[in-house]
């Protein structure tokens, strides 16, 4: 099983689409587009942490539908576009406004819809996977956005952050 992140989806937003300079011909196609790329990575056997903001101007029947085609076990990390509706589709597994988990290779994540000034174990190598910013802040060592408009518009596991995250921090050779 693989435990993967992402946030911000905005299913049904066609402000997104302008705002977030997405490349997609209108929301059928960045709806579509986005469940292919999720179910592309994303097992059913799977687990996805969704970090908030998952859809906007659809209606509780489209968003049930849309939660049901995508694969994996769906846990959501309420963010501030989350309404009642969408906290209460029978397709999570769990809503909160705030985890801690571990990784694979144990390290403590401390996951928010919004990217934190301090989090639990900041000075002890946890990392802090947030939302919100839509790639448009600087992070913190060991924080990351890790929405769909940062990763390609698909879900990402945390070795691949971690590769990314060490790979723009290696010094110049030389």
């Amino acid at each position: 099983m693989a435990v993967w992140f992402t946030s911000d989806t905005h299913f049904g937003h066609a402000g997104a689409l302008g705002r977030f300079a997405r490349p997609f011909d209108g929301v059928a196609a960045m709806d579509a587009a986005m469940i292919d790329r999720w179910n592309d990575r994303v097992r059913p056997e799977d687990e996805v942490w969704h970090l908030g903001d998952f859809a906007l101007r659809h209606g509780p029947e489209r968003m049930r539908d849309i939660l049901d085609a995508l694969n994996g076990t769906k846990r959501l990390i309420a963010g501030n576009n989350d309404g009642p509706p969408t906290k209460r589709l029978p397709g999570w597994a769990e809503v909160a406004d705030y985890a801690e988990v571990r990784a694979e290779d144990g390290t403590l994540l401390i996951l928010g819809h919004y990217a934190f000034r301090t989090w639990n174990g900041m000075y002890k190598g946890a990392w802090n996977l947030h939302g919100h910013s839509h790639g448009q802040l600087k992070g913190m060592t060991r924080q990351v956005d890790v929405g769909v408009d940062v990763w390609d518009f698909r879900p990402v596991t945390f070795a691949e952050i971690k590769a990314r995250f060490t790979r723009r921090r290696k010094p110049a050779a030389g």
